[in-house]
């Protein structure tokens, strides 16, 4: 736990990369299985994530991020793309894949299949899909900590404009949004911030105990 605490503490929202550092295939691979693992609602993890380190694609990102230059400067930029309008096809891949890697029979969850399309086909569409996106927000979770552990700097970003990434990356045909923007890499060592003292609620004004 001590761990946890002190990579907390030393993580922050880099705002300078440095682009000439890049981060190795294996930590990538780290990075990414700390997503795949993400805990999620019923455990459909109801998106899908882009890893991307194209330049021409990130240039092109650039605008659509209000500017940020991490996005071209940072070893790679995560988009975390929302599976919009979900309903039982979605749910019924999940299904199949519970019964494969459990080895059960379909016929022993069919009350847990039931119950889930009960509570997510009937939410309003723009219900479902602010759910969907939220859960996006568990993964990055789970790759801030990761990344911490690893002495790998990320920033969520929240500042884009999700319809141009969507026009840009071809979510909108595959039923995807783009909600949550990370970019990963090294801190520069001209990044002031790094220097900042971190600034959080005391625990009298965060915590309240009942």
């Amino acid at each position: 736990m001590s761990n946890f605490i002190e990579n907390a503490n030393w993580r922050y929202a880099t705002k300078k990369f440095d682009a000439t550092k890049k981060v190795s295939k294996d930590d990538l691979e780290k990075l990414k299985e700390a997503i795949r693992l993400s805990s999620s609602s019923y455990g459909l993890q109801p998106y899908q994530v882009f890893i991307i380190e194209n330049p021409e694609i990130r240039q092109q990102l650039l605008p659509a991020s209000w500017g940020q230059t991490q996005i071209v400067d940072a070893a790679f930029v995560v988009v975390f793309a929302s599976i919009t309008n979900i309903g039982e096809k979605e749910i019924d891949a999940y299904l199949k894949n519970i019964t494969e890697t459990r080895g059960i029979l379909m016929e022993s969850i069919q009350g847990y299949a039931d119950f889930m399309k009960s509570k997510i086909t009937t939410l309003p569409l723009e219900d479902r899909n602010t759910w969907t996106s939220k859960q996006t927000y568990i993964a990055l979770a789970n790759l801030l900590s990761a990344a911490a552990e690893l002495k790998i700097d990320v920033t969520p970003m929240e500042g884009f404009v999700s319809e141009k990434y969507n026009e840009i990356l071809g979510l909108s045909e595959k039923n995807l949004n783009a909600s949550l923007v990370a970019t990963v890499g090294y801190r520069h060592e001209e990044d002031a911030t790094q220097h900042y003292a971190k600034v959080r609620k005391s625990n009298e004004e965060l915590f309240i105990n009942l």
